[in-house]
């Protein structure tokens, strides 16, 4: 046997079943990493952090309005929110426009967008917390805030190699909560 297709094997082996890998261009770190301490506002101007959404796992994408494949990226986004969104999963989309809510209204009008929460960062200091090299930049994060990877660049976010991904750590997330903690016996 090569030894591309024991590589390949050693990985289904280790992912064990259920597992789908990460699509083209997504980084999926060996360790969740720290996420630092974002702020933003939502729609209505309330202030929000990522700890709003402890407890699920989230798709953070950091976008602006100009940025044409961020455009064009905003409907797949709109559509996986439709068909994953929920107690278990959710798509943050972080805006970094200075132009603040009312551009993003505008824009979600303007292109369809009906599921997508509006979340605003006009200073922009979250684009430089997570070290964004361009945009879009999407981080998937656990629920417990920690980085799990990311992809910069555009995406077709609801494609099926995509969503089926999504669906795996989403299922990940769901059962590594649900199981028991790891308590001391007593000596």
């Amino acid at each position: 046997m090569s030894s591309f297709i024991l590589a390949v094997l050693a990985v289904f082996a280790i992912a064990g079943p259920g597992y789908a890998g990460p699509p083209q261009n997504f980084v999926l770190y060996d360790t969740p990493v720290p996420v630092p301490e974002l702020q933003f506002t939502d729609g209505e101007g309330r202030p929000r952090t990522l700890a709003d959404f402890r407890g699920k796992v989230v798709l953070l994408n950091v976008w602006a309005t100009w940025c044409l494949p961020c455009r064009t990226e905003m409907p797949t986004l709109d559509r996986l929110q439709a068909t994953l969104g929920g107690s278990d999963f959710e798509v943050v989309a972080l805006s970094i426009d200075r132009g603040g809510v009312d551009a993003v209204k505008t824009f979600y009008t303007e292109i369809g967008i009906q599921r997508l929460a509006i979340h605003v960062d006009t200073s922009r200091k979250a684009g430089f917390a997570l070290a964004t090299a361009g945009l879009p930049t999407t981080l998937l994060i656990d629920a417990q805030d920690r980085e799990l990877g990311r992809l910069i660049g555009p995406a077709e976010w609801d494609a099926p190699d995509m969503v089926a991904f999504l669906k795996s750590i989403i299922e990940r997330e769901g059962e590594r909560l649900a199981a028991p903690q790891n308590k001391e016996k007593p000596q």
